[in-house]
C-alpha cells in the first residue's frame, strides 16, 4: 500500500488479509485488539486513526517468523551484530518493520517507527509510537496484574501510561532474569527515572 493511497475500508480489508496469512488465529485476534485500542487512543490524543490502524495491524507482522529469517536479515542488511544476542521479542519489532516495508509496501516512516519501537520504546517517541506501544500493552485480550490500572492511565495521560508500561515491563524482565535490550533501559531512564 502506497502512502499516498487513501486508506479505505477496502484497503484495510486487503491489509488485514495479508497480515492474517502471516500469523496464528490467536496472534491475529491480539492484532485486532491492538488496532481497536490504537484507533481509540489516536482519536483521543489527536493522531491519525488511519496510521494507528495500519501500524497496529502490522506491528506483529513478523512475530511468528523463524529466527533464521531474522538472523539472515540482521547479517545481510547492516544491523549492529549485537542484535543477534537478543531474540524474537526484540527482532519482530526492530527488524519486523523491514519485512512490513518490503513485503507490504508500507513506507511511511511514522508507521515503521511505531512498529520498530512497539516492544522497547525509546527516549524520543512520536505520538504514534506511544499509541502503538501502549495499545499493544493494554489491548482487551491482555490479562495480567496491573492491566486495568494501565488502561485507566492510558485514558488520562499517554505519557504516564508509557512510563507505567516501561516500569512494569522492566520489572517483569528483571524478575525473569532476561537479557534487557539497551533501548528498553534508555526508555526507562527517560520516561520513568526522570
Amino acid at each position: 500500500m502506497k502512502n499516498s493511497e487513501q486508506y479505505t475500508s477496502e484497503k484495510r480489508e486487503q491489509l488485514m488479509q495479508r497480515v492474517q496469512m502471516q500469523m496464528s488465529e490467536r496472534r491475529f485476534k491480539h492484532v485486532l485488539g491492538v488496532e481497536e485500542t490504537a484507533i481509540a487512543l489516536a482519536k483521543k490524543y489527536g493522531a491519525s486513526p488511519e496510521k494507528a490502524s495500519i501500524a497496529a495491524l502490522t506491528h506483529d507482522y513478523a512475530k511468528e517468523r523463524p529466527d533464521d529469517e531474522f538472523i539472515l536479515v540482521i547479517n545481510r542488511d547492516g544491523y549492529d551484530k549485537e542484535l543477534l544476542n537478543y531474540g524474537n521479542a526484540i527482532w519482530h519489532g526492530l527488524v519486523g518493520a523491514d519485512f512490513v516495508s518490503r513485503e507490504l509496501g508500507i513506507t511511511d516512516e511514522e508507521i515503521l517507527s511505531a512498529i520498530r519501537l512497539h516492544t522497547t520504546g525509546a527516549a524520543q517517541m512520536s505520538l504514534l509510537d506511544k499509541i502503538i506501544y501502549v495499545a499493544d500493552y493494554i489491548e482487551p485480550g491482555r490479562t495480567f496484574p496491573g492491566v486495568k490500572e494501565a488502561r485507566e492511565l492510558a485514558l488520562l495521560d499517554l505519557d504516564e501510561a508509557v512510563a507505567f508500561e516501561t516500569k512494569h515491563t522492566l520489572e517483569h524482565l528483571l524478575a525473569q532474569e532476561q537479557k534487557i535490550y539497551p533501548k528498553t533501559i534508555e526508555t526507562y531512564n527517560y520516561w520513568v527515572a526522570k
